[in-house]
């Protein structure tokens, strides 16, 4: 009798080990090819292919905050002002985590790839899962310490502080897993996979609906948790969405790989996203900041004028969902470029992008500015003619400039990928000294009240997008700002 060797079982180590490495393989190759996707192929239709999922992503992320913004109408008028007075700060921890410092994770990453650099590509992502669990905490301690006064300060009366504080005392706690999903979003968008984040974003808006409704009006056997309901659908979502995340890139499917990644970490690339991303956080806070100082103005002529404002500054953060599909495309195409040496088609790229968001958002800012009633007609009765009157004036006198501001906001996230911030910040400090400075003289000397806070904030769009555009068209990113 002669022995045979017998074969190898189905699930022997051996055989797992081998699967293993063949994925690993494969996605390494996938995300090669991606990377010589944002080097070479055609601009226009590589942006547009890499942008349809974000924003088809962005979507349903604004049909969650406008469900959101739904179920506070529903809890009355008070409720929508409380929203009106936690907005500018959940949209801070949206735009820093999604935007500022994950369009500079992003970069970092694209930038790595575009040199070859796969192992630092890597590391980078266990750098920013670092640097976004430090932001969580930090924007949590001062919400807690400070929330409440700065939410008086803006002007609300007392139910209204209430409200803000309520919603708050959920949101902030549980940005950690917020602050997680984006990071981790943001490190595959710097892949060159859009697809992915697209599908994991969509997942955590279609969640979040249902839940931010169960849990504020009490549907089924859930008490009915008004205003600390809301918050609490969001953050279980994204909790779901940074666990999905984190778990696709530590697998191998994004063709990173993390043997090692500890030991080479370095403060080297601590900078390497921190210095832009720290730019770009001034330009988040600056934007923040010119929001909160038009929110405190408003807040003078009455609660029914906060809440109609409020819903009018809403759709203006719902658009930026909208360019931030084109511009996370943008920012890992422009930094895959510009880590290639190849800033010529970076500048392509940007403008590309940028002209297609001004496009998009100025018409539906077009459309909002004639027909206001499409947008404050889901949230208002016809008997709340004070906040209706206010969201009105709103969309009449800033949404025909839409167009500019998405022009700016675009070639912000270029100036990412590019890591090129000092422009950006130039303009949105430009965009709040006009926002305050007409607000106050033509509220004032010029006596047109609210109206003068509303004219001065569509002064203050154009002057964002002239003076970023005119910037990179006049010096390009060849030296530095």
């Amino acid at each position: 009798m002669h022995s045979k060797k017998e074969p190898r079982g189905e699930n022997s180590p051996l055989q797992a080990f081998e699967w293993g490495k063949l994925c690993h393989i494969r996605s390494t190759q996938t995300r090669a090819t991606r990377t010589r996707a944002l080097l070479e192929a055609p601009i226009a239709p590589t942006l547009a292919k890499l942008a349809a999922p974000n924003v088809l992503a962005m979507f349903v992320q604004t049909v969650q905050s406008i469900s959101e913004a739904y179920f506070a109408s529903l809890l009355g008028v008070t409720a929508l002002a409380g929203l009106a007075l936690v907005f500018p700060l959940v949209m801070l921890t949206q735009m820093l985590s999604a935007g500022a410092i994950g369009g500079a994770i992003s970069a970092a990453v694209a930038r790595a790839l575009g040199a070859q650099d796969s192992a630092r590509a890597a590391t980078l992502a266990v750098v920013a899962w670092m640097i976004a669990g430090a932001f969580a905490v930090i924007m949590a301690l001062l919400v807690g310490l400070f929330g409440v006064a700065f939410f008086t300060l803006l002007g609300g009366g007392a139910d209204a502080v209430s409200a803000a504080a309520t919603y708050a005392l959920v949101f902030f706690p549980g940005c950690m897993a917020i602050w997680l999903c984006n990071a981790s979003l943001s490190i595959i968008r710097g892949t060159g996979d859009m697809q992915t984040p697209a599908v994991l974003l969509l997942l955590v808006s279609v969640i979040s609906i249902p839940l931010s409704g169960c849990f504020a009006l009490g549907w089924g056997p859930l008490p009915a948790l008004g205003m600390a309901g809301l918050p609490i659908g969001v953050v279980l979502a994204f909790a779901i969405g940074a666990v999905l995340a984190m778990a696709h890139i530590l697998s191998g499917r994004t063709g990173l790989g993390f043997g090692g990644a500890l030991g080479r970490i370095d403060i080297g690339m601590f900078r390497d996203i921190l210095s832009v991303g720290a730019l770009a956080a001034v330009n988040t806070l600056l934007t923040t900041i010119t929001i909160i100082m038009m929110t405190g103005l408003v807040g003078r002529f009455g609660e029914e004028a906060l809440a109609g404002y409020g819903l009018g500054a809403r759709l203006e953060f719902l658009m930026i969902p909208v360019i931030f599909g084109i511009g996370a495309a943008m920012t890992a195409m422009v930094g895959a470029n510009m880590g290639a040496g190849q800033v010529d088609r970076a500048l392509r790229v940007a403008w590309t992008g940028s002209c297609a968001a001004a496009v998009i958002v100025g018409g539906i800012g077009l459309l909002l500015a004639v027909f206001p009633d499409l947008w404050l007609g889901m949230f208002l009765d016809p008997s709340n003619t004070g906040a209706l009157d206010a969201g009105r004036s709103y969309f009449r006198l800033v949404a025909p400039f839409y167009a500019f501001f998405a022009l700016g906001l675009a070639l912000y996230f270029a100036s990412q990928g590019a890591g090129h911030m000092v422009w950006p910040v130039i303009s949105s400090l430009s965009r709040m000294a006009v926002a305050l400075i007409g607000a106050l003289i033509l509220m004032q000397t010029g006596g047109l009240g609210l109206r003068g806070i509303f004219i001065a904030i569509g002064g203050a769009m154009v002057v964002y997008g002239t003076v970023i555009g005119l910037a990179i068209w006049r010096r390009g990113w060849r030296a530095r700002a």
